[in-house]
């Protein structure tokens, strides 16, 4: 574990607490996000989490700074191939791209309280019974192997738990009602579908963290250095949604090298606990080599996307794909489709 100041965990906390209050109140009203903006609050999220980041380097040391930055790249990376699932339940329920940011936006606080509780729960775990890393290995070399082979979970937003336990808890009409989340029926209160997008999006994250959970963890295993770097990269996932809308789907080769990178620290996490759990004879992976593998991973995918672009007629479904038209709630039908991120609860 690092010797972190308490003062530094406070910065964090305000950092977030006051970039989650600028993002709200300048995105208070509903309105469709341009490229533009989507740039411009990509840089303000990717500019906060270096600076953050050189702030560990220069008050933690070194070996926490490239933990840190290895992490952050990892959940970034990892955040890209999530968008995916997001434009899938955003096509299903038809949800107007005016309305996008708001869910996003609710869909990040829930991650980052959700986040908290799963890592700290890994860090104790790993703590206690680091033979739980072989696990968390085979976590990886799993998804890894379900990208490289597309075995992609069939996903259908409507029957999601989440969305299935929303119905049970409070009825759900058919039709939005602008950006409300509740309306009054009868004189009843009822959700419109906007809340259903948000138990969606929820519970689509609670799936993401089977993978991410244990990758950070593959980079460190203290609180500080896993939750810090969650946080930045979850921040700015709205953002990078509404940059790479319609873009996705060119960097084809992303995917692959997001699989590489899952199987590199499952060896990581399975050498590592040989290391603490067999032999210390047995070597563990150095930091910066992960960083390095990382990095050069995630370059080379894009290149060769670039290079070898995809044959066109990709899927409809994609980030930023246009739903302002489309104002009606869920289909009555129970129709499937098949997710490109990692599936949804």
């Amino acid at each position: 574990m690092h010797d972190v100041p308490l003062w530094l965990w406070i910065v964090f906390a305000v950092t977030v607490v006051t970039a989650l209050a600028v993002d709200l109140l300048a995105n208070r009203r509903a309105h469709v996000i341009g490229m533009r903006e989507a740039a411009a609050w990509s840089g303000v999220w990717v500019g906060l989490a270096v600076v953050f980041g050189a702030l560990v380097f220069l008050v933690v040391g070194t070996t926490a700074g490239v933990e840190y930055t290895t992490a952050w790249l990892l959940e970034k990376s990892l955040s890209a191939d999530n968008l995916f699932v997001f434009a899938l339940i955003f096509g299903y329920f038809k949800v107007p791209r005016e309305y996008q940011h708001r869910v996003l936006f609710l869909g990040v606080l829930g991650a980052l309280v959700f986040r908290g509780l799963f890592l700290a729960a890994g860090v104790a775990v790993v703590s206690r019974f680091t033979a739980v890393l072989f696990v968390f290995g085979a976590f990886l070399f799993y998804s890894a192997y379900k990208i490289l082979t597309k075995e992609e979970d069939s996903v259908d937003p409507g029957k999601s738990l989440a969305v299935r336990l929303l119905r049970k808890v409070i009825p759900v009409r058919d039709d939005y009602a602008d950006a409300r989340f509740f309306v009054r029926e009868g004189g009843k209160l009822v959700a419109t579908p906007l809340l259903a997008v948000v138990a969606a999006v929820e519970g689509a994250d609670l799936v993401f963290a089977v993978d991410s959970v244990p990758a950070v963890l593959g980079v460190s295993s203290d609180a500080f250095i896993v939750y810090t770097s969650n946080a930045f990269a979850i921040l700015g996932l709205r953002a990078l949604y509404f940059l790479l809308a319609g873009l996705m789907d060119r960097f084809h080769y992303l995917s692959k090298g997001l699989a590489l990178i899952l199987g590199f620290i499952g060896v990581k996490l399975v050498m590592q606990a040989s290391h603490e759990v067999i032999s210390t004879a047995i070597p563990e992976i150095h930091s910066l080599l992960s960083l390095a593998v990382i990095v050069i991973v995630l370059g080379v995918s894009v290149v060769l996307s670039v290079l070898r672009p995809a044959p066109s007629g990709g899927s409809d479904e994609r980030p930023g794909a246009d739903t302002s038209e489309a104002t009606s709630g869920p289909p009555s039908d129970s129709r499937n489709a098949t997710g490109r991120g990692r599936g949804s609860s």
